[in-house]
């Protein structure tokens, strides 16, 4: 659990970093809609600095339009999307021990 929450963490200060948001990343929700008037009010334009941003920190390739209206829908929903691509581990985590 605790490596989700830093995942939300670092997938926060990635978008304040790269979107350049006049918020910090404390103040951005786990669940708050990211697109639109009634959300953060990212546009286009921050959706594809995001994917490029997903793809450069966790190899997170986001293949078509359709799917990344539903994997950056929140922050929950990105950090989902990239603990499934990374094997359920965050990219900064320690490799499970090995059983013997």
């Amino acid at each position: 659990m605790e490596n989700t929450q830093a995942l939300k963490r670092e997938i926060k200060q990635l978008m304040v970093e790269n979107l350049m948001l006049q918020t910090t990343a404390e103040e951005i929700g786990d669940e708050q809609v990211l697109f639109g008037p009634s959300g953060l009010g990212l546009d286009s334009v921050d959706a594809l600095q995001l994917v490029v941003a997903l793809e450069k920190k966790y190899g997170l390739k986001i293949p078509s339009p359709e799917v990344a209206r539903e994997v950056l829908r929140s922050v929950c929903s990105i950090a989902e999307a990239v603990a499934k691509h990374c094997g359920g581990a965050t990219a900064r985590s320690e490799p499970a021990p090995q059983a013997t």
